[in-house]
């Protein structure tokens, strides 16, 4: 699914932008508290590929659920590869995966990363 050309990177929506980003997809279903939309800096918003609010309020970022969050996830990733395959394309280069979570290890955009370089 991946060219080997790709670096997808995570990063929360309340850092710093550069250039070195590419694209920034924003991949929460919730729009981040205290981010105002023009002001967000982020190319697309794809609700789509954000876990569905059941599996988002079961996992409750808690670490502990993490490896079954993942797997549930990636379940639901597997039912949506087209909408996976249209964002690698959207980057030349480097994609990064907005996020709004305070967990910088257990949240969705490394969850979605993890599942995108798995599928390469």
């Amino acid at each position: 699914m991946l060219g080997m050309q790709k670096n997808i990177k995570t990063k929360r929506i309340y850092e710093k932008t550069n250039k070195q980003d590419g694209v920034r997809i924003l991949i929460d279903r919730l729009w981040p508290r205290g981010i105002k939309k023009e002001e967000a800096d982020i190319d697309e918003w794809i609700k789509d590929l954000a876990p569905s609010d059941n599996l988002r309020k079961w996992f409750a970022h808690d670490p502990n659920k993490w490896e079954k969050f993942k797997n549930k996830y990636f379940a639901e990733l597997d039912r949506n590869k087209k909408l996976c395959k249209e964002l690698i394309n959207k980057g030349k280069v480097n994609i990064t995966l907005v996020y709004s979570a305070k967990d910088k290890e257990h949240n969705n955009a490394v969850a979605l990363k993890d599942y995108l370089e798995k599928k390469n």
